[in-house]
């Protein structure tokens, strides 16, 4: 196993950790609000389904 102090001393690498772990933008923010409004509009649906059966 390398050791680990030679792996973060490398340039590429921690390049790439940077890039991996910094701002990705608003994905996150706009998966969840896609999710909720989803979750929301099948939710809505059913409760306004289950009125009309009776």
């Amino acid at each position: 196993m390398p050791d680990i102090t030679t792996l973060a001393a490398h340039p590429g690498l921690t390049e790439v950790l940077a890039v991996s772990k910094g701002d990705q933008g608003p994905g996150a923010l706009l998966r969840t609000v896609l999710l909720v409004g989803i979750v929301g509009i099948v939710l809505v649906a059913w409760f306004l389904l289950r009125g009309y059966r009776k």
